[in-house]
């Protein structure tokens, strides 16, 4: 069994550590993976004079020759479990072949064959419980973490994609946070001459802010929903953008109010808070909003043709470039430029939805994602450099193209793309 750590900080997410922690509290990183502090004292024994003759004089059986010509090359497999947040660090001990008795962590669930009725009846847990991935006996607690072994779960929005019809969406946490504060909706919509609409609304969380990840997936629900109920009553769709922002920054406002955010409330985190930024794909438009630095791009599908970013930012790197202070290359390299200066959140200075539409002469895609993408392709060109060929027809595995970008730029950032296709066709018409 691994030594007790003698870290004060855990190596993934750096949280300070208690002495005797196994696992870290904040990341359920597995501390037993780490090297313990080596004794001084050398580690190999030497032989005595004559044992490798002695060794080498035993008669040992030969052998036995192997065919290994129909025997697969091996395959390795990693030593983490898929979708967990240890970052690939060996899995606790409680599912290795340590032996138990150096530690109060069992092996296994017990093995209904081996074990009396009544006793594996008081073992099993209750229909539903939901038990720990990694040691499959412990009961997982309200915070995510295994009663047993202390194995922190593997949350939902680790990883999630959908596809509907001619809309995707694609969002990943990253390889930096310990958690995914990004959300998206996507769905598609019937306007009243019967022609198709597909919608993507596409939000990040604030991180300094309270409950980051709740603010995201508020605002884009409730951008979703009224966009489902508005587009098919025949309002404009730049109105019906418009009045969606309105609606997700009510959703996101709601939260501050809410008992659990005054507990979680620290005096210098700010209110739950979250960028925006959407579109409507019909048959002649194409509809964007926005409100922070999220964004959205067009990438026509003949690639001689420019590609042109769809948004501009509320930020402080983009004040800077409106205001002539700075160049645009200047203000993003500046360590503040990517402060926001527009947001959804109960203490935003003031709510301005920008609101665009454009009718393209030519089918193409439109991206639309977070910072989390845009840090690794920030110009237009550079978009329409790594989005495949294919988007068009394949918009899922163009938002899988893309996420994988980021996260191989080094994924420091929650990443969510969604991609829909321009202009949108027949088979989008339909309910989410």
């Amino acid at each position: 069994m691994s030594q007790t750590h003698q870290l004060a900080t855990c190596p993934s997410c750096e949280e300070p550590l208690d002495e005797g922690d196994r696992f870290c509290g904040a990341c359920g990183y597995d501390l037993s993976s780490e090297p313990s502090v080596p004794d001084d004292r050398p580690t190999l024994t030497m032989a005595a004079p004559g044992a490798a003759e002695e060794a080498a004089a035993v008669d040992w059986p030969d052998a036995p020759e192997l065919d290994s010509s129909d025997t697969p090359a091996p395959t390795h497999l990693p030593a983490d479990l898929v979708g967990t947040e240890s970052d690939g660090a060996a899995l606790p001990a409680a599912v290795r072949t340590d032996d138990p008795a150096d530690g109060d962590f069992p092996l296994a669930a017990p093995d209904p064959r081996t074990v009396p009725p009544e006793e594996l009846e008081s073992a099993t847990p209750p229909a539903g419980t939901k038990l720990c991935v990694a040691c499959r006996a412990g009961q997982v607690d309200a915070d995510g973490y295994c009663e047993n072994c202390g194995h922190a779960q593997p949350r939902e929005r680790d990883h999630m994609e959908q596809e509907l019809g001619a809309v995707a969406a694609v969002s990943d946490r990253g390889l930096r946070h310990h958690r995914n504060e990004d959300a998206f909706a996507i769905s598609s919509a019937a306007l009243p001459d019967g022609s198709p609409a597909v919608v993507a609304v596409v939000c990040d969380g604030v991180s300094s802010a309270t409950r980051p990840d709740d603010a995201s997936l508020a605002a884009s629900r409730a951008a979703n929903e009224a966009l489902h109920d508005s587009l098919p009553r025949g309002t404009h769709p730049q109105q019906a953008m418009h009045e969606a922002i309105v609606a997700a920054a009510e959703s996101v406002n709601a939260l501050a109010q809410e008992p659990e955010t005054a507990r979680e409330h620290q005096p210098h985190q700010n209110a739950p808070a979250c960028t925006f930024v959407g579109s409507i794909i019909t048959r002649e438009l194409l509809i964007v909003g926005w409100v922070g630095d999220s964004r959205a791009y067009w990438v026509p599908d003949d690639r001689t043709a420019p590609a042109a970013r769809l948004t501009e930012d509320d930020s402080w790197a983009a004040q800077m470039v409106a205001a002539g202070l700075m160049n645009e290359a200047e203000a993003y390299a500046d360590e503040r430029a990517h402060a926001i200066t527009g947001w959804l959140g109960a203490d935003a200075y003031e709510l301005e939805p920008h609101t665009a539409s454009f009718k393209p002469d030519r089918p193409g895609v439109v991206v639309v994602c977070t910072d989390g993408l845009w840090n690794y392709a920030e110009g237009a060109h550079d978009m329409a450099r790594i989005v495949p060929a294919d988007a068009a027809l394949r918009p899922l595995h163009c938002a899988q193209v893309l996420v994988g970008h980021a996260l191989d730029g080094g994924g420091h950032d929650n990443v969510t793309v969604a991609v829909l296709p321009f202009p949108v066709p027949q088979q989008g018409a339909g309910s989410a």
